[in-house]
Formats: C-alpha cells, sequence, structure tokens
C-alpha cells in the first residue's frame, strides 16, 4: 500500500531520529583530539607563558584604572575647590551689589560681573578638560604599550621553533 501524504502533516517528521552515525563520528572525533593530549600537554601550547600574558595584560588594565580614577579624584577635588571659591564670590558680590549706588552704576556691575563670572567658567572648564585629557592619554598609553608587547609575544610564540634553536 502506498505512503498517503497530504502535505499537511508527515507522520515520518515525528520518528526519534537515529544519532548512532552521530555518537560513532563523535567518538571517532574525540579520540582524535584526545591525541594531542598524550601527555597531558598540548603541543606547542605553553600554558606557562599564556598565564604570564594574561597577568601582564591585567596589571595593565589595572594601572590604567588606577590612572583613570586618580583623574576622576583630581576633577573632583578641582570641582569642590570652584565651587567654594564660587559661595564666597557670592556672598562678595552680593553685599557689593544691595549697597547704595545709582541703577546706572548697578547694572554697570552686573555686567562685570557676568563677564568674570563666564570668563572664570570657561577657565575652570578648560582646567577639568585638561586634567581629563590628561588621565585619559595616560591610560591609553598604557594599555597601548601593552597591546604592543601582547602582539610581540604572541609573535614570538608562533615563530618557528628552529629558528629559536639556531
Amino acid at each position: 500500500m502506498a505512503k498517503a501524504n497530504t502535505g499537511f502533516f508527515d507522520p515520518e517528521f515525528m520518528k526519534f531520529p537515529d544519532f548512532t552515525q552521530f555518537y560513532a563520528d563523535f567518538n571517532k572525533s574525540f579520540a582524535e583530539y584526545g591525541k594531542l593530549f598524550g601527555n597531558g600537554k598540548l603541543p606547542g601550547f605553553d600554558v606557562d607563558a599564556v598565564l604570564a600574558s594574561q597577568r601582564k595584560n591585567i596589571e595593565a588594565l589595572t594601572a590604567a584604572n588606577q590612572v583613570a580614577l586618580e583623574g576622576v579624584q583630581t576633577i573632583a577635588k578641582r570641582q569642590a575647590e570652584f565651587a567654594r571659591k564660587a559661595a564666597e564670590e557670592l556672598s562678595l558680590v552680593t553685599k557689593e551689589l544691595t549697597t547704595a549706588g545709582t541703577p546706572e552704576d548697578k547694572i554697570a556691575r552686573h555686567v562685570a560681573l557676568a563677564k568674570d563670572a563666564f570668563e572664570t567658567a570657561v577657565a575652570n572648564l578648560r582646567e577639568l578638560s585638561t586634567i581629563a585629557q590628561k588621565a585619559n592619554t595616560e591610560a591609553i598609553d598604557l594599555i597601548s604599550k601593552r597591546v604592543v608587547e601582547n602582539i610581540e609575544e604572541v609573535k614570538s610564540a608562533l615563530a618557528p621553533k628552529t629558528a629559536a634553536k639556531k
């Protein structure tokens, strides 16, 4: 009797697949892979060198993070100093502006104070951006140096062993 296929439901689809061949191929591949570790080590792979390289990577990242943290701390201290100084100046300016004088004198003084405040803010912003730029540059230099060292380590690890013996 011929198999009827309605196109909507295929009963063959519901059968459990035979994994016998899959398991045989897997066991064969695993046996080949296991031969690489006959003496417990992967040939041509120096675990100690990899660990030393990773240790150096972590040290470089730690140093870069330390530099960045010091930059953030310096910025925070300077901002606190700017805020303290601004509060002191505001107190003096308030007293100065409440003293008697003509309206023209007060307006001229307001304009001068606004100009001074703007110039101070710009100078403070420049100083903070310089501090941030310096910290970022130092951190990037540390990481860049480590990347170059890492590339050299990989190149020397991949160099033919016969060239190293000569």
